[in-house]
This record gives structure tokens, C-alpha cells and sequence, in this order.
């Protein structure tokens, strides 16, 4: 199959190319613009009680007055405020009011209850067209109140600063193009000369950018923007970063495979179109096949309940595809038009065969002492795997997806100090009656809210609360003590609404809402897909590989490697990021992102390793003898593989902020163990000393049995010693 589309290909390589451009450019033009969501409430499904309560509120006051952005005044020396920082103030306030802001429907005035204690910070809010929150006009509104406010305040002592929910999107939206920018500049310069180290050419290691990025990515990015449209799916700000990375990582592991194989079938005399179709032929397996582990393992985020993973999975997905069929089509259509010499120039040994001294020694050892050498591996594995103990949730995404010098940042923290740390975002309980047109007994409502003021965690909760025109709604304020993102915080509103939903007067229910309650149910939401995700993904993998391998016990041992890889991964992210840099905790979607990265990809290297290995078998050699030839010839390229994807993902860290640092580390650690450890090391080690076990109760490591050559191959190493 694979050998007909490479002779489809290399015969109508001009077609095949024009094709592919017309087709990226039709579907990057045609696409629909999609914006990203940053209301973490937006992702939570309908049946969780923050957005119960959220519908509560919006059927019941309709017209309450919900703050869009917070406006903070200061001094610029830091003093207190006077009677001329006053006046100035309500000039600032004034002039916004009367200013006819597009979207903006109310700058409320500064009140006495408006100063902090200090009298050094004065606080106040605006209301912004809830309607608009997932328009590019929200943030507009927030860029004009910031515009005219620093305009409205200049010549005064006054330092004048937004932030709130609109100010902190904005500020989301900037950070994360800055952040693509360097994401997509360093992935492509580590990418060009990493490859063409290897195969010291400059053509080889422009080639994969080109492919990746001039053809692939904007292909890819519409199909996204039409799925996202076409099933309603919410969209990420991290989307478009980590995109850039799977699209080019995994694009250029497909270019290697292909180009070793291209590389090695030159050597072996074939000519230069002849080599392409059977260098399509022997890789294209291993590059589908690959590519359906990683997709499978991607595509089955649509079962979360969270609607940032439900979006992302199928997103990349969408972009394992591509790329794929890109690498099987495109690739050889262009390698079969240039020259060969042109592909490797200005090298002058490509045609050499290396003799991989490094790898053979490696390979030795392990045939050697296959058991030590699991042992040893299995051991750093599960040494690091021991720090995931400590391991501690964080939920404020905001917070961690951009640099902390964001105004809406500096103003949030300033919150916390000069005000109440909860004071930002408070939380609100609505207790409605459950008797149609019955209004709620005014008598049982100082009861009620002098039990939510009792709760730990809570600051305040104002004995009167704000009572819907028909009079079956009440909504407590609740004031926490801690930051709404907190831990603290959300264990406190879980006490809140277990006191709420046990002292809710008779024939009424309470709903508890907020920030806070928000992350609650996020939390919950993740503990149902670590129970469901996690387990699902892995059973599909594992019949990937046993259908590949056609083994029942290989995939066993397979997955365990990888999912203690994925262990140990997050064991080191947790002692570098929370106890060597004294972060709080990490971003509660960390996990996810590791289990499925390192659990997909290094899936793919123990793959390449062992159906090498399995092939070593088949020529003759004992399990002891295959497991060296597999990493003295498969080595080289998984290392390779592995060196660059890892790179790929460590661009990550220099975006600026909390939430890709730990991204770009944990999975580029991740990569490297599933590389450098699982698929060089413990993966071989246990295979040998298996021996023909490994293969039951198929015999696909009996002589005869061909089918996973292609697989093997993948490498461009030389078929094993008595193959003809």
C-alpha cells in the first residue's frame, strides 16, 4: 500500500506539490476566526452547581451589576491619599462615565467603603456588556478604559491601573501572541540546526520548517477553526503554542524517518526517485501507525468533562494528521524533484555508512547484562516517580498563563494586600424558593447567612442580602479570606456549600457560585477524567501495539514503562517547580498533558525499538544478541527523534510565564526519559530478558514473519545480518 502511494507521489511530484499549496492557503483564507476562551466557567458543563448558580443569578437579577473590570487608584509615591488624589479620582471616573466607551454600561462612583484601610489604594468597578465577553469588543472596552483612564489621570499624583476579567483576557490575548512568537522562533531555529547537524545540510534542515510550518500548520489551523465552529467547541489560549510544537516536533520525527530511509537507499545504489517510493514504502507504516497512537491518544480527550480538553484533543489530533499525510505525500513529492546531493549538500560523507560506535557499545551492555540494566533504568524511573508525591494542584490560569508584570496581574495582587484577599471575586450563595411564586420568609434569612458567616474561611457575609424584584431569590455576598484562586479559598467554598445546602430553609435550594466554586468543579471535573481518560487512552494504545506487535504480553510491559515514565515526569516537574522554585503547586491540567504526550510519544520510540529488535530475533540472532543490534541501529534515530521533539517542547520556557515553563519542562523531560531511558534502555533490557515469551502467543518473532520491517526500517538502518 505504502509503495503504490510512493509511486503515486515521486510519478505526479509537481501535481502532489501544487495540490498541497493550493489546498493550505483555500483553507487558512476560508477558515473562520475563533477566539479564545478565558472564562474558566465557560468550560464547566451545564449539571455543575457553579453554573447552576450563574443561571440563577442571570434569571433572577438580570440587571446586577457584574464587574467586567476593576478600576485601582494609587499615589506614585505611595502615600496616602488626599483630598486632591479624591478629586482627582472622581474626575478620572466622571470623564470614563461620559467618555461613551463601546460596551462599557456603568463606571461606578467611588464610595467611602471604596479606600483601603491604609488610605492608600481606592478601588472601584465597571460594568462591561456581559453579551460581549466572547467578542474581540470585551477586550476593546478594556483597552479603551485603560487608554482614556492613563489619558483622564495624567497631570495628576494619581497612578491609574485596570484589571478584573476583561483587563486580565486582554492581557491573555498579548501575552499568548508574544508567547507564539518565541515558542515558534526557537522551535525553528533548534529544529533547522539540529537537523542539519545530523545530516550536515543546510536544505535538510530548512526542509521540515518548510514542510511543517509553510504547509502543514496553516492547513491544520483551519481545519480546527472549522471543527471548533462546526461543533461548537471552546478554544484554549495555550492552543495555538502547543500547535506550534506538535505540528513541527512531530513533523520533523515523520521528516527523520523518512530521510534516513531516503539516505540509506541511496547508499544501497538505488536512484533518486526510486529510492523515495521505497523509502515511502518501508516508513510509511511506521509513520502511520505512529501517527494513529498519537492521534488516538489526543482524540480521546473528547471524553472529558472539561470543555478546554474536549476542544484541544481533537485539535491536535487534527494536527497529527495533517503533519502525517504531509510527511507520506508532500515530503517525498519534494525529495523526489531536488537533487540528491542537493538534499544532503554541502556534506561530503552522507554516502559513508557510520559505524555508530556510541550505540553498538550501548547495545553491548545491555545484550550483556540486560537485567542490570533494567534495573538501573527502572530504578531512576521510580526514584523519580517518588516526588509526585508532594504533588499540589493550582487552578488560577489567568495567573500562570502570562508574566506576572501584567497590569492585570499587579492589580489582583495589590488586591489582596490592600484589600481583602477574596475581595477580587467574592463568592455568592443564591437561595431560591422551590414553590412557584412563593417568596422567600425574610424572617429565615439573617438565620441563614449568620451560618455561611460562621464557616471557616469566611470573612464577611452581610446579614441582608439582595432580594430579586418577585422576591424568591436571595443573593449572600460571601467574602472569603484567601484569594479566590487558592487552595484555601476552595476548600473553603466546598465548606460553604455544604453549610449552605444543609441550613437551606425549608421548600428552598441554595446554589453556590463564583471564581471559587468554579475551580471547585474544575477540580472535580479532572478527578473524573484522571479516572476515565487516563484508563482509556492506555487500553486503545495497548490495542495499537498488541495489534502491531501481535503479542498480548509486549503491550503490558510497554505501558508500564511509559506510564511509569509519565510518573517520573511529573516526580521531577514537582521537585524542580514546587520544591526547588517554591511555587505553590501546578497547574491542574499538568497531568493530562503529560500522561499524554509522554504516554503517546513514548509509546512511538518503544515501538521503533523493539519491532527492531523483534525483526534481529527473526534473522537468527537470541533475544539477548537482538536487543544490541536494536540499539546499535535504532538508537541513532531515537535519539535523534527524542533530542528534538524534547528541544521542541523546552522552547516552552521561554515564553515568561508559570503555566509553559512547567508545559515546556515536564514534557521535555518527559520526551527525554521516553527516549533517552525507556526506549534506549529498560524497554530492550526487559525484552531480552523475556526472550521469546515477550511475542505470546503470536510468533512474530519467528522467522517468516515480515510485516513489521516497514517499522524497523524507520530508523534507515541496514536490514539485519542474513536478511537478503
Amino acid at each position: 500500500m505504502f509503495h503504490r502511494i510512493g509511486q503515486f507521489v515521486v510519478r505526479r511530484a509537481w501535481w502532489v506539490i501544487a495540490t498541497w499549496l493550493v489546498a493550505a492557503i483555500a483553507i487558512a483564507i476560508t477558515a473562520p476566526t475563533i477566539s479564545a476562551q478565558t472564562d474558566e466557567a465557560a468550560f464547566l458543563p451545564k449539571h455543575y452547581e457553579s453554573i447552576q448558580a450563574s443561571e440563577v443569578q442571570e434569571k433572577a437579577f438580570p440587571a446586577s451589576f457584574t464587574p467586567g473590570a476593576l478600576l485601582l487608584f494609587e499615589r506614585g509615591d505611595g502615600g496616602k491619599l488626599d483630598a486632591a488624589d479624591k478629586a482627582g479620582i472622581d474626575k478620572v471616573v466622571k470623564g470614563l462615565s461620559d467618555a461613551g466607551i463601546k460596551s462599557v454600561e456603568q463606571v461606578l462612583p467611588v464610595g467611602e467603603k471604596s479606600f483601603s484601610e491604609d488610605g492608600k489604594y481606592a478601588l472601584t468597578m465597571v460594568s462591561i456588556d456581559k453579551t460581549k465577553q466572547q467578542s474581540p469588543e470585551y477586550l476593546e472596552a478594556a483597552k479603551k478604559l485603560r487608554e482614556k483612564g492613563a489619558e483622564l489621570a495624567s497631570g495628576t499624583s494619581l497612578k491609574y491601573q485596570v484589571g478584573g476579567q476583561a483587563a486580565s483576557a486582554l492581557d491573555q490575548e498579548e501575552a499568548s501572541g508574544a508567547a507564539d512568537a518565541i515558542i515558534a522562533l526557537g522551535t525553528v531555529v533548534l529544529v533547522m540546526l539540529i537537523v542539519g547537524i545530523i545530516f550536515r545540510s543546510l536544505l535538510a534542515g530548512l526542509l521540515p520548517v518548510l514542510l511543517s510550518l509553510g504547509v502543514a500548520m496553516p492547513a491544520a489551523t483551519g481545519l480546527i477553526a472549522d471543527a471548533t465552529k462546526l461543533f461548537d467547541l471552546k478554544s484554549s489560549p495555550i492552543t495555538s503554542a502547543i500547535l506550534i510544537v506538535v505540528v513541527l516536533g512531530v513533523g520533523t520525527d515523520y521528516f527523520l524517518f523518512l530521510a534516513f530511509r531516503y539516505r540509506e537507499r541511496l547508499r544501497a545504489g538505488d536512484e533518486r526517485k526510486e529510492a523515495v517510493v521505497n523509502a515511502v514504502g518501508r516508513v510509511g507504516e511506521a509513520i502511520a501507525s505512529a501517527a494513529g497512537a498519537v492521534a488516538v491518544a489526543f482524540a480521546v480527550l473528547v471524553l472529558s468533562s472539561l470543555g478546554m480538553f474536549k476542544a484541544l484533543g481533537p485539535a491536535l489530533a487534527i494536527a497529527v494528521v495533517v503533519t502525517a499525510l504531509v510527511s507520506l505525500t508532500l515530503a517525498p513529492a519534494v525529495l523526489s524533484v531536488i537533487p540528491s546531493r542537493g538534499v544532503f549538500w554541502p556534506g561530503k560523507k552522507w554516502m559513508n555508512e557510520p559505524s555508530n560506535a556510541r550505540f553498538a557499545a550501548l547495545g553491548r551492555m545491555t545484550g550483556k547484562r540486560p537485567g542490570l540494566v533494567a534495573l538501573v533504568s527502572g530504578g531512576v524511573l521510580a526514584v523519580l516517580a517518588l516526588g509526585g508525591i508532594g504533588y499540589n494542584g493550582t487552578f488560577d490560569l489567568a495567573a500562570s498563563s502570562m508574566p506576572k508584570d501584567k497590569e492585570s496581574l499587579v492589580v489582583q495582587d495589590k488586591l489582596m494586600t490592600a484589600f481583602s484577599a477574596g475581595a477580587a471575586d467574592p463568592s455568592h450563595v443564591f437561595l431560591t424558593s422551590t414553590r412557584d411564586g412563593a417568596k422567600l420568609d425574610p424572617a429565615a434569612l439573617s438565620g441563614f447567612a449568620a451560618k455561611l458567616g460562621e464557616v471557616k474561611g469566611v470573612a464577611q457575609v452581610p446579614a441582608e442580602p439582595e432580594l430579586s424584584k418577585d422576591g424568591g431569590t436571595a443573593d449572600f455576598t460571601v467574602l472569603l479570606k484567601d484569594a479566590p484562586a487558592s487552595n484555601q479559598a476552595i476548600d473553603a467554598v466546598a465548606r460553604v456549600r455544604d453549610v449552605a445546602h444543609s441550613a437551606a430553609p425549608a421548600d428552598t435550594k441554595a446554589y453556590v457560585g463564583g471564581i471559587s466554586a468554579v475551580y471547585k468543579d474544575i477540580n472535580t471535573a479532572m478527578v473524573h477524567d484522571y479516572t476515565l481518560v487516563f484508563p482509556v487512552a492506555g487500553l486503545l494504545i495497548m490495542i495499537i501495539l498488541g495489534l502491531q506487535l501481535r503479542s498480548l504480553v509486549a503491550p503490558w510491559y510497554l505501558m508500564a514503562s511509559v506510564g511509569l515514565g509519565f510518573a517520573a515526569t511529573l516526580g521531577a516537574t514537582t521537585l524542580i517547580f514546587q520544591n526547588v522554585k517554591g511555587e505553590a503547586g501546578l497547574m491542574f491540567m499538568l497531568p493530562i498533558f503529560i500522561y499524554l504526550f509522554v504516554v503517546a510519544l513514548g509509546t512511538d520510540y518503544n515501538i521503533l525499538i523493539i519491532a527492531r529488535l523483534r525483526e534481529e530475533v527473526r534473522a537468527g540472532r537470541t533475544p539477548r544478541e537482538a536487543a544490541r543490534e536494536a540499539i546499535r541501529h535504532g538508537g541513532p534515530t531515537v535519539a535523534s527523534a527524542g533530542f528534538i521533539l524534547a528541544a521542541s517542547f523546552a522552547t516552552f520556557m521561554l515564553a515568561g510565564n508559570v503555566l509553559l515553563m512547567e508545559i515546556g519542562f515536564s514534557l521535555a523531560f518527559g520526551i527525554v526519559l521516553a527516549a533517552f531511558v525507556m526506549a534506549m534502555f529498560f524497554t530492550p533490557a526487559l525484552t531480552a530478558l523475556l526472550g521469546h515469551a515477550a511475542w505470546w502467543p503470536g510468533h512474530g518473532d519467528s522467522a517468516g514473519h515480515d510485516e513489521g520491517v516497514a517499522v524497523a526500517e524507520a530508523h534507515g538502518a541496514p536490514e539485519p545480518a542474513g536478511r537478503h
